[in-house]
């Protein structure tokens, strides 16, 4: 198993050296100049020359990219051009919200999802079955900001039930402001989340279903509860934490359009501004992030494989 870890770990080097490449290549290749942007409307050539010259962007391209890459090996993800912090700092600051938010969503999707596709699969065919299929293909086809507008509108605007905008941390605030405000954001990104982990748990639990054991377990008079739970659901688990996996790209995506609806002070926002402003540091930095913390959560997934399935061994 450590060996195994160890490899895996390894391997995340070139990953991340191609990302770091693909970044660059397309920040670089892209239409747009920060310098351009710092010197504003009014400015002159010779202004946007030496904003560029101060920036190091009039260096060749090969140069920029190896004193990047050597800055990366010292763990320095580079300094913002426009507000001049380093881009280790900013994240620090931003990391709460997007940490917080990410959590309560997967937590939420998983507590529904996962008996909402079982119950479906128990009865495949019926009306709930038709229901639950009908939800995960409009999870997938409402956009996440439309989704976002839509609560908004019936639960803040209409039912005055919950705060518009805005994010209030437990650490400082307590428990229930935090609540009040991370409720809506969690429901809209849950929504893509719970139709496709619902759709799989449904596909891999019918499987599971006609397997010659589970008609065994039957003919001994277990109940069908004991069956689904212990038998349908525990060995149909493996395919569904990989789906979780799998859709952790989709939570990653769906924050930095969530964060902008709900104007939450978090990572997304952050990228978000980074990008309209053309922060090169900061983009990068923060896309090498968000590329290292899902290597990592795959990785635990693929750990979790173990406690699964006993034959399952690395």
């Amino acid at each position: 198993m450590l060996v195994y870890i160890l490899k895996r770990v390894a391997m995340t080097i070139p990953v991340m050296g191609v990302v770091a490449l693909f970044v660059f290549a397309l920040l670089r290749l892209s239409p747009g100049d920060p310098a351009a942007v710092i010197a504003g409307d009014f400015a002159t050539a010779e202004d946007v020359a030496r904003i560029r010259e101060q920036l190091g962007l009039s260096e060749p391209l090969v140069v920029q990219f190896g004193t990047w890459v050597w800055s990366l090996m010292q763990g320095d993800l580079g300094t913002s051009i426009f507000s001049g912090k380093p881009v280790t700092e900013l994240i620090a600051q931003r990391i709460e919200p997007t940490m917080l938010l990410a959590l309560t969503t997967i937590l939420f999707s998983v507590a529904v999802a996962v008996p909402l596709g079982t119950l479906a699969a128990f009865k495949a065919g019926s009306l709930i079955d038709r229901f639950v299929m009908l939800f995960s293909v409009g999870g997938f086809s409402v956009p996440v900001f439309v989704l976002g507008y839509v609560l908004i509108y019936v639960f803040s605007l209409n039912l005055r039930w919950l705060p518009v905008q805005g994010y209030r941390s437990p650490f400082e605030h307590g428990l229930g402001p935090f609540l009040s405000h991370i409720t809506l954001p969690t429901l809209t990104l849950s929504v893509i989340f719970i139709a496709l982990i619902a759709r799989m748990t449904r596909a891999s639990v019918i499987e599971v279903l006609e397997e010659d054991y589970v008609r065994t377990a039957r003919a001994k008079g277990q109940s069908e509860l004991k069956v689904l739970m212990r038998h349908a659901v525990r060995n149909a688990a493996v395919p569904i934490v990989t789906v979780i996996g799998i859709g952790i790209a989709l939570l990653i995506g769906g924050v930095v359009v969530t964060e902008s609806v709900y104007n939450i002070p978090g990572l997304g926002r952050l990228v978000l501004d980074a990008v309209l402003a053309r922060d090169y540091p900061i983009i990068q930095g923060l896309i090498l992030f968000f590329s290292f913390v899902y290597i990592l959560l795959n990785l635990l997934i693929d750990l979790t494989y173990t406690f699964l399935d006993p034959r399952i061994r690395y």
